[in-house]
């Protein structure tokens, strides 16, 4: 098996593992992010490919659908605990509720 090949985000040159910033334009890498499923983690977590999807240039990426493929990662990358959208809907009523009040 072939090493994962990393590439910049902003330019979309190919980047050597370890390099902290891009030799093309400059920018500077504070994670990793796989380019099939969105995962984000430190280069380490990519050694063998991408730990959520499996994903790595050696072999060809997971066909999205089969739940199989994300049995590590049940949730999207960047999606917010539940609780998070119940506290700011709750939050909003509060604010709608008083701006009610107020005016009638």
């Amino acid at each position: 098996m072939s090493d994962p090949r990393f590439f910049c985000e902003n330019c979309g040159a190919e980047v050597p593992r370890d390099e902290e910033k891009c030799p093309k334009c400059g920018k500077y890498f504070a994670s990793v992010r796989c380019p099939v499923c969105g995962f984000i983690g430190e280069t380490a977590q990519f050694k063998g490919g991408c730990p959520a999807c499996g994903y790595s240039t050696a072999k060809p990426p997971p066909k999205f659908g089969n739940k199989k493929n994300f049995s590590d990662n049940k949730k999207a990358a960047g999606a917010l605990p539940f609780w998070v959208y119940i506290l700011t809907a709750a939050a909003f009523t509060a604010v709608l509720a008083a701006l009610f009040f107020v005016i009638a």
